[in-house]
């Protein structure tokens, strides 16, 4: 046999390999969120053989998407994985080689993240530290993970036998089996391609006996107008038309009513004021003025000697800007016409890849003209323009993102929600439901963002949906039967992000040290079903249960005091 036919045929047998070791790994895990790492590590751990079958080419979703002011509640909540990532955080930055762009004793975290856990965790961050931190545990635990595959969501994309996915394949051509599947995506596709049952929108008050679901006009009481605002092209003229992203107001519609509307998105920016590193704010193609129009007769409404006042200029900015390390920034949405883009969002749970592409490319055009205008539009007050202006996206953020220091990651607060064997409501987040079978704890007030813009009943703009209300305890389990689908519906899947809960039990639950650790919990109860080859409803909870304790994580109202 010469030379070049040995090669040949070493090539063929590596590749042969390669595609039985593709062919059946005990846990597929779908997804680029962190509770698809936890999933994958914990897994491995129990010895199961794993790969993650990532959509997006940057691991870590929203955690290294810019959302570096870690939603809480109580850090106590949290061990396991969650609770080791933010302490390689604080690891992170004990290097002094890490910063860059401030001297570590300048830092002083504000807002929800002031304090730690301690000295050895740290829970505000920059994109690019979290990303180190996740890339780094891939690497030491040699993690299998499959960057840029996205599900084929067209019929047959899915293989199914006997009540179970056997195979799924991308859009790449290839083919991923295995005993049991993970979807841990913010969209839920591979749940949804599974035939599994989901909701999207507001339930009904009714459906659940809850409070604070559906249609908000009641508790909508945060982030509205400063003054009365006409929502018309000319103001006071309905004749005129409404203004871009303006419904009409529609009487026939009572608080509480369901409805099939999303909560807004948008951007969780990483800004800076570090002259070297800033790169300023460009006014982006297509720019239009009535497109901020609501925003310009808002900030025109502020009363001129309230910015001069303590806290003035602070209080009428139209974002939160929570610092991180190294003069950075998360900037979140505030007041009534912020970073969220509300009511264009609402198609985007079930849409395609092609139409999610373009609802994201609005998205940040829409942000790229809220900023542009905040930092130089004339009828913007002097004093908020030099604020604005002070500001700008990163050059060493995002370097794998469109440019300019913008990122791919969009907050996707919330898409499709399973209809699971156990379903998580605003009573199990009040802890006045006994909820059976803990794997994980949530601790966060019950929050959802606007869900759209209308005409008030007194002919004035109103933004209608937001609802931020306490749970009332410091913490609360979150079932095993939340993140498994029916039984008849699917045996071999777990889904521990677009998990089993109502629309205002999920704005608690849907936080990223959350999906951490439902991340984790999904993994070992994988891991057990692949061994013992049984259903994910069959796993045996005293096991999983025990997994999760020796793992460290927090499962129970005792350990979140």
């Amino acid at each position: 046999m010469n030379t070049k036919t040995i090669a040949l045929a070493a090539a063929f047998a590596a590749a042969a390999a390669q595609a039985v070791a593709g062919d059946g790994f005990d846990v597929v895990v779908y997804g680029s969120s962190p509770a698809a790492l936890t999933a994958a590590i914990q897994a491995q751990d129990m010895g199961a053989s794993v790969v993650v079958v990532s959509p997006e080419t940057r691991i870590g979703g929203l955690t290294t998407g810019g959302l570096g002011q870690t939603d809480i509640g109580n850090k106590a909540a949290f061990g396991g994985l969650a609770l080791a990532f933010y302490r390689d955080i604080a690891a992170w930055y004990k290097d002094p080689a890490h910063w860059k762009h401030e001297k570590r004793s300048s830092y002083l975290p504000d807002g929800q993240c002031a304090g730690t856990r301690g000295e050895d965790s740290m829970w505000t961050f920059e994109p690019s530290a979290a990303l180190a931190v996740l890339e780094g545990w891939e690497k030491k635990r040699r993690l299998d993970i499959r960057r840029g595959e996205r599900l084929d969501r067209s019929p047959g994309g899915v293989e199914k036998k006997d009540g179970r996915i056997a195979s799924f394949k991308t859009l790449s051509g290839k083919t991923f089996r295995g005993k049991v599947f993970i979807d841990a995506t913010y969209e839920g596709d591979l749940m949804a391609a599974a035939g599994v049952s989901y909701a999207v929108g507001r339930e009904s008050n009714a459906t659940y006996g809850e409070t604070l679901n559906g249609i908000q006009r009641k508790h909508a009481k945060h982030h509205q107008f400063r003054a009365k605002i006409s929502p018309y092209v000319k103001k006071g003229d309905p004749s005129s038309g409404l203004l871009p992203g303006v419904e009409p107001f529609d009487p026939s519609e009572k608080d509480g009513d369901g409805d099939r509307r999303v909560q807004a998105y948008c951007f969780r920016m990483c800004l800076t004021d570090a002259p070297d590193n800033r790169i300023p704010f460009a006014k982006p193609e297509g720019y239009r003025e009535a497109d901020y129009e609501l925003m310009l007769r808002d900030l025109e409404a502020i009363p001129p000697d309230s910015l001069k006042k303590k806290g003035g200029l602070r209080a009428a900015m139209p974002w939160i800007n929570s610092r991180m390390p190294n003069r950075k920034t998360d900037t979140n949405n505030r007041g009534a016409f912020s970073t969220d883009f509300i009511g264009r969002n609402w198609s985007w749970p079930e849409a395609s890849y092609e139409e999610r592409e373009k609802m994201l490319k609005a998205h940040l055009k829409h942000q790229k003209g809220f900023l542009w205008t905040l930092a130089n539009h004339p009828r913007v007050p002097r004093a908020i323009r030099r604020e604005a202006s002070r500001w700008g996206t990163c050059r060493d953020e995002f370097a794998d993102g469109p440019g300019d220091g913008w990122q791919t990651q969009l907050y996707v607060r919330e898409a499709r929600r399973m209809k699971g064997e156990y379903v998580m409501t605003e009573a199990d987040c009040r802890g006045k439901a006994p909820t059976p079978k803990p794997v994980a704890m949530g601790a966060y007030t019950m929050d959802s963002h606007h869900v759209r813009r209308t005409v008030g009943k007194d002919g004035y703009v109103r933004n209608e949906g937001d609802v931020e209300v306490k749970t009332g305890v410091k913490a609360y389990p979150i079932a095993y039967g939340a993140i498994v689908p029916k039984k008849e519906e699917c045996g071999n899947l777990l889904v521990p992000v677009c998990l089993s809960a109502s629309h205002i039990a999920f704005g608690s639950i849907r936080m990223e040290p959350v999906f951490f650790a439902l991340g984790q919990a999904a993994g070992a109860a994988a891991a057990i079903a692949a061994k013992d080859g049984s259903a994910v409803q069959d796993v045996p909870y005293g096991k999983l249960e025990k997994t999760l304790v020796d793992a460290g994580q927090a499962i129970g109202i005792a350990k979140a005091k």
